[in-house]
């Protein structure tokens, strides 16, 4: 089977399909909200978001100053249009792997001795 058309490596790994869900939900997320509605660490949500914001997928934007500072991030265009698309890559491959899927025959794929 091969890949479908808009399925985002990027994207892909759990954490990093987890950020853009949650922020495809939304116009902009305090990092506190990300964190805590991921239950990730600090350390582990900036490095995702460093990602993305590398790819253009987000915007990250920081106010204030100290112990007031506020950092909130948001999709770009880009970055919802990259999910969407991975979105519709993936369930193509879901509906693929169905029984309607390619008309193939499915095969018991338990070894013989299972089988029995």
């Amino acid at each position: 089977m091969s890949v479908p058309s808009g399925f985002d490596e990027l994207i892909h790994p759990a954490t990093r399909l987890s950020v853009v869900a949650l922020l495809a939900a939304t116009e902009w997320a305090d990092f506190a909200f990300v964190r805590d509605s991921l239950s990730l660490s600090d350390s582990a949500v900036s490095k995702q978001l460093h990602t993305l914001e590398e790819a253009e997928y987000l915007e990250i934007q920081k106010e204030g100053a100290g112990r007031k500072r506020r950092t909130r991030v948001r999709l770009t265009d880009r970055g919802r249009t990259a999910f969407e698309g991975h979105v519709a890559a993936l369930r193509a491959i879901v509906q693929g792997a169905g029984p309607q899927g390619d008309g193939a025959e499915r095969r018991d794929s338990r070894p013989a001795e299972a089988a029995r």
